[in-house]
């Protein structure tokens, strides 16, 4: 019973760092990565669709992204979708590819990110104290049905504390990596 409480903390734990990692590839660091904009929902035929099912992006150079659609005709759809998402990039469209050049961030863009950065990780540690609650709420449930003593809850419990510590320091590992990338020049 215990180890299924564990199992299925730490699976939902993992769920959630691979979550911060997602929304951590999604900001942009000043250099040109495909997953910045592989997940932009077009409007294509009145079905939202993610940009990387309707085009090749690729990088051609560090800081252009290149964009080609398999279907020409969505190219407006395409860029529209390209600036409504907030990128703080304009999207330059010559008939055949759609070109996104990244500026250089500035400092205060850094910062901002940064702290962009530092919410989505908090956010993250929320999810972590969440699963952790639950889990000691399960342990507290079963020595209420006297399933198991007083010390295997205990012991149970600092099993749990010790994985929410680990998957916080995981957590707090890819913040830091993702504040160094965006804040290096």
């Amino acid at each position: 019973m215990i180890e299924d409480i564990m199992a299925d903390a730490d699976e939902r734990m993992k769920k959630a760092i691979d979550a911060l990692r997602h929304h951590l590839q999604t900001i942009r660091t000043g250099r040109a990565q495909t997953s910045l904009i592989e997940r932009i929902q077009v409007e294509y035929y009145g079905t939202p669709t993610n940009l990387r099912d309707m085009a090749q992006i690729s990088v051609p150079e560090g800081r252009m992204l290149l964009i080609q659609p398999f279907d020409k005709t969505a190219m407006n759809a395409i860029e529209k979708a390209l600036q409504t998402a907030n990128l703080g990039v304009n999207p330059t469209n010559d008939g055949k590819v759609i070109r996104l050049i990244m500026q250089p961030l500035t400092s205060e863009r850094r910062k901002e990110l940064a702290k962009q950065v530092k919410s989505h990780v908090e956010e993250c540690h929320i999810s972590l104290r969440n699963v952790r609650r639950d889990a000691m709420t399960m342990i507290k449930d079963l020595v209420k049905e006297k399933e198991i003593s007083e010390d295997e809850q205990k012991r149970a419990e600092d099993k749990v504390q010790q994985l929410v510590d680990k998957f916080v320091k995981e957590a707090d590992g890819v913040g830091t990596n993702k504040e160094q990338e965006i804040m290096e020049v």
